[in-house]
């Protein structure tokens, strides 16, 4: 399996055991992973990054994160929006961090087959998930977090809704492999949410349209497919993209990173349009360090490095969008939206690693 990732790798000019290698040796012995060495800890970009290690063949060190997960889940299922060194620095409590582990799993099983691991963090992921929909508001838009103080947040943000609407489709998928119940209210929750991305955007009352990723994440989730996906990103295409060089995390701002560009050509692939994400991810082909991993990014025309610190979650999403490209694992096709059908994720449609 390693090879062939590796000779795959090749074809995407990516050594994947120095990429993936980075994130482990960030990982600190309780299986937190920070953004980079003495730095915080966020949920979200700590599942992100198990996922790279999984892609990577560090099995072991990915499954350790999810354990770091396990130990750190508050009792209403959600975990602090920061740590560092296993510390809460913010004790926000995100809705869209606290539930993307059920696609870390969820991932971690197409690549392992693993279903031990999926039944030892089933009640984890059943926790998190109802403390996700819980916050479903009456628009079907998912509040975004819990306040220090315990009060619910009234806002909505449509990035971190859409990034809950994969995670709840990952749970319902998980749910079906073990053969339990799939609970009633997730259905609902997700058809709600669907509706409201696809057709209640002043829901979202939280604007952060100068952000790529409230541009990309409807279409990457798979809340937004087929005609509507191909109209979105065309139609703010020339305002988040500079030719030749990746995406501009804000559009007003000459910053590229390494993550938004990894996470649009994850988007294009999940449309099926894997020669313009192949042409978005050459970009950034020779945009690393010495050791191959990844910038963070760079300031435009001037080309200055910027953060000069590796990231973990960078680096991982540059192996998810690597993967999706060149099918360096079973996982490869997480986002596709034809594996996404009205019954569920079909598995045919990416069956094993086949390079």
């Amino acid at each position: 399996m390693i090879q062939n990732r590796v000779r795959a790798a090749e074809r995407a000019s990516m050594d994947i055991v120095s990429v993936a290698g980075l994130i482990a040796d960030t990982q600190l012995p309780t299986g937190e992973i920070p953004w980079s060495p003495a730095d915080k800890t966020d949920p979200w970009d700590h599942v992100e990054s198990a996922m790279g290690l999984t892609i990577g063949g560090f099995v072991r060190e990915a499954r350790k994160a999810f354990e770091w997960m396990a130990d750190n889940q508050l009792e209403n299922g959600s975990w602090y929006a920061a740590y560092r060194n296993g510390v809460p620095e913010d004790k926000t409590q995100d809705s869209n961090q606290s539930s993307y582990i059920s696609v870390g799993l969820f991932h971690h099983y197409l690549v392992t087959r693993d279903i031990e691991t999926l039944r030892r963090f089933w009640p984890i992921v059943q926790s998190a998930i109802n403390f996700a929909v819980n916050l479903q508001a009456p628009g079907g838009e998912i509040y975004w977090a819990v306040s220090p103080e315990g009060r619910v947040d009234p806002m909505a943000l449509l990035t971190g809704s859409s990034s809950v609407f994969m995670s709840i489709k990952c749970a319902i998928e998980i749910a079906k492999i073990l053969k339990a119940p799939v609970p009633c209210v997730w259905e609902t929750a997700l058809k709600r949410l669907q509706d409201a991305i696809r057709h209640k955007p002043h829901h979202f009352n939280m604007t952060k349209s100068r952000y790529a990723m409230d541009w990309f994440y409807p279409v990457l989730s798979g809340a937004v497919v087929g005609y509507d996906a191909r109209q979105r990103l065309d139609r703010f295409w020339k305002k988040f993209i500079v030719e030749d060089q990746g995406v501009r995390c804000v559009s007003d701002h000459p910053w590229i990173t390494i993550a938004e560009t990894s996470e649009l050509c994850l988007a294009l692939c999940a449309m099926g349009n894997h020669r313009l994400g192949a042409i978005v991810f050459s970009w950034i082909s020779d945009k690393r360090h010495d050791d191959g991993a990844y910038w963070c990014g760079h300031t435009y025309p001037d080309m200055t490095v910027w953060p000069e610190e590796k990231i973990t979650w960078t680096n991982a999403v540059a192996l998810m969008a690597a993967d999706a490209l060149y099918q360096l694992t079973p996982a490869a096709c997480l986002f596709h939206h034809d594996a996404w059908t009205s019954d569920g994720f079909d598995f045919s449609i990416c069956p094993g690693c086949p390079v």
